[in-house]
């Protein structure tokens, strides 16, 4: 049993990982480059990609012990995340009706994994 909650806890890792990625493409689509070259082949956006296929190998990992049934679970709290870390890097708003949302995504996770 032990095996399994850490191999679930490598999932979670892993797409807490993949909402980092996201917020630095997000946050590197916002700039301005010289060039196309520029906008795809800078630091930002490699280290993003980079620390997705990170996510990606932890994924494959984890999954080695962890029913697949379980992935959709997991993966609907990468929502929370995204807008958590949304709300702290971009200084994006934090609506009443995203709290509900991920009030409701949370309730799901934790009913599931009761």
């Amino acid at each position: 049993m032990h095996d399994m909650i850490f191999y679930i806890a490598l999932l979670f890792l892993s797409v807490f990982i993949s909402a980092c990625s996201q917020i630095i493409l997000k946050k590197a689509a916002g700039k301005k480059y010289a060039s196309v070259f520029a906008e795809y082949f800078n630091v930002p956006v490699i280290s993003a990609y980079t620390i997705y296929f990170i996510a990606v190998c932890i994924d494959l990992i984890a999954l080695k012990k962890v029913p697949v049934s379980y992935i959709p679970i997991v993966e609907a709290s990468s929502y929370i995340f995204v807008i958590l870390l949304g709300k702290l890097f971009l200084k994006e708003h934090l609506s009443k009706r995203k709290l509900i949302a991920m009030c409701i995504i949370f309730s799901g996770v934790v009913i599931y994994f009761l």
